[in-house]
């Protein structure tokens, strides 16, 4: 396991194509495998940070940052989203609608980039709009920012997910992997869980499609899907 802090921003500009579970399940994930993790809720209508309020205290900790919150007149922004020194994985939930200059300043201060995108010709279309904003705009190249897409609530062999694929291979990004259209997040989320720590067979494939991603992030060997001790019957399904 690596010791350097590293950022993750789960981002796009559009609305609706799952950045907080994204965010979520990542940041469940890293503090499972136990790296020291924060969760950084950027988006005014702080969806993560509710998540984290359900959490179960027995569940791996993870740190809360409220970098959307109001600060006060006696309260710096860098005071405010401030991590534990011992932080590892800092997982960043972007808000929608980024105007340019928030694209320049979370470009600055990412590792990595990922960018959910649905399935769907308007979803497509946005993205299409917002990775070009990024590479032009948010200059993710010139910075050295690893780029990679996950495409989310997925029905795959479908005419739709075809395109996206296509649309993929046009820009040159990698889609690191797929998340089909399932429960088991929603589940999970109610939960204050993710998908990794849900006592349920039934989710093992959902836990395989975050493989990818995983080997992606850390170059590293595949993690155990089934170990979910840490959590009790009582936080699950």
């Amino acid at each position: 396991m690596t010791e350097s802090l590293q950022k993750i921003i789960v981002l796009n500009s559009k609305g609706g194509c799952g950045k907080t579970t994204i965010a979520t399940n990542l940041a469940s994930l890293y503090s499972r495998e136990g790296y020291a993790t924060a969760l950084m809720d950027y988006d005014p209508q702080a969806s993560s940070l509710r998540w984290l309020r359900v959490r179960p205290k027995e569940s791996p900790p993870i740190y809360a940052v409220p970098a959307a919150e109001r600060q006060k007149s006696t309260t710096t922004l860098a005071w405010q989203i401030r991590v534990p020194p011992e932080t590892q994985r800092i997982i960043i939930d972007a808000p929608a609608g980024v105007d340019d200059f928030q694209l320049q300043n979370f470009v600055r201060q990412a590792d990595t980039i990922l960018i959910p995108v649905l399935p769907s010709p308007i979803d497509i279309h946005a993205a299409t709009r917002f990775i070009e904003c990024l590479l032009l705009v948010g200059k993710v190249r010139q910075y050295g920012v690893r780029v990679g897409v996950v495409a989310n609530r997925v029905k795959q062999n479908t005419r739709i997910y075809k395109s996206l694929q296509r649309f993929l291979d046009t820009l040159k990004l990698p889609l690191i992997t797929t998340l089909r259209d399932t429960q088991h997040y929603v589940r999970a989320a109610e939960r204050g869980i993710g998908v990794h720590e849900l006592w349920d067979k039934r989710a093992d494939i959902d836990r395989e499609q975050w493989q990818p991603l995983w080997q992606w992030l850390e170059n590293s060997t595949t993690f155990d899907t089934t170990t979910t001790t840490s959590v009790t019957n009582s936080a699950v399904m």
